[in-house]
């Protein structure tokens, strides 16, 4: 699945990936430290087949780096798969900043007739 955008960045394989439950959990888990194979399997309540095939995807997407530490495999977050999300969506911070404002708007017409009565 590839999603094509203006930009020069392919963004398609991240949401993919985002888009399991299973592998949001995964990055949540990573989010504050790197954690090893089986501490993941065993927070998750999953086999290590089943993290690794899940991490696999994380990993061809950009989001998430293993390395091998001894006997160990050690997975922590890669930040630049997240950069280009970012990017990607930062060209729609004009599209929901208006939307909000003209939500505020709304709600401050509501007050302001709700104090009337």
């Amino acid at each position: 699945m590839v999603i094509s955008t203006k930009g020069n960045y392919d963004i398609g394989p991240v949401f993919a990936a985002l888009a399991d439950p299973t592998r949001r959990r995964i990055v949540e888990t990573l989010h504050d430290h790197e954690v090893t194979v089986g501490a993941l399997a065993d927070e998750l309540h999953l086999s290590a087949p089943t993290v690794s095939k899940h991490l696999t995807v994380l990993e061809r997407a950009g989001l998430v780096f293993r390395q091998r530490d001894a006997q160990r495999r050690v997975c922590r977050l890669e930040p630049t798969g997240f950069a280009s999300l970012a990017e990607w969506s930062r060209r729609y911070e004009r599209f929901w900043a208006g939307n909000l404002e003209g939500l505020d708007d709304y709600l401050a017409e509501l007050e302001t007739d709700e104090a009337a009565r």
